[in-house]
């Protein structure tokens, strides 16, 4: 665990560095979430360095949906709340809040559609992995994972513009 504890902590903040401003949710908090989950499983069978990131990833997602969920829930609709466009949600770099239970349903409706891009959302979003990272995680060519990528936001963006408007 010490090796990885460092990297955890950086994934985390990554996470939340697009939570919203008010999120009490720290990134030592996550990461012990995290490791609580996937220490509970039975045995797990890292395949690799990038396969137990890629699980990490997920976990880590997990939980904050389910935080979203919860704080939604006690306000009714997350009063307070900013919104944001997919597109500039994508941007790394910028702090922002985004709707994580909106991409979250959005990315369970790609899921069904289409697996491999909704799992390279998930790799390169939620845990800011390059498209070579992502390509080694899923075992597939950076072509592949850059035209994915390409493809899968311009699909999300849509749909989470539908949602919105219904």
């Amino acid at each position: 665990m010490p090796l990885v504890y460092d990297e955890l902590r950086r994934l985390a903040h990554h996470y939340l560095q697009r939570e919203r401003s008010d999120h009490t949710l720290q990134s030592t908090a996550l990461v012990h979430e995290a490791y609580m989950r996937l220490a509970g499983k039975s045995a797990p069978q890292w395949q690799n360095r990038a396969h137990f990131f890629g699980i990490a990833a997920h976990v880590m997602r997990q939980i904050l949906v389910e935080y979203a969920r919860a704080h939604s829930a006690a306000k009714r609709g997350g009063v307070g709340a900013c919104k944001l466009t997919l597109d500039a949600a994508f941007e790394i770099e910028k702090k922002s809040d985004v709707d994580v239970i909106a991409l979250d349903g959005a990315l369970n409706r790609l899921s069904q559609l289409d697996p491999q891009q909704s799992r390279i959302v998930e790799l390169r979003f939620f845990t800011g992995l390059t498209i070579e990272d992502t390509s080694e995680v899923m075992g597939i060519s950076p072509a592949t994972v850059k035209r994915d990528w390409t493809s899968a936001r311009a699909w999300l963006h849509r749909e989470i513009d539908r949602s919105a408007i219904e």
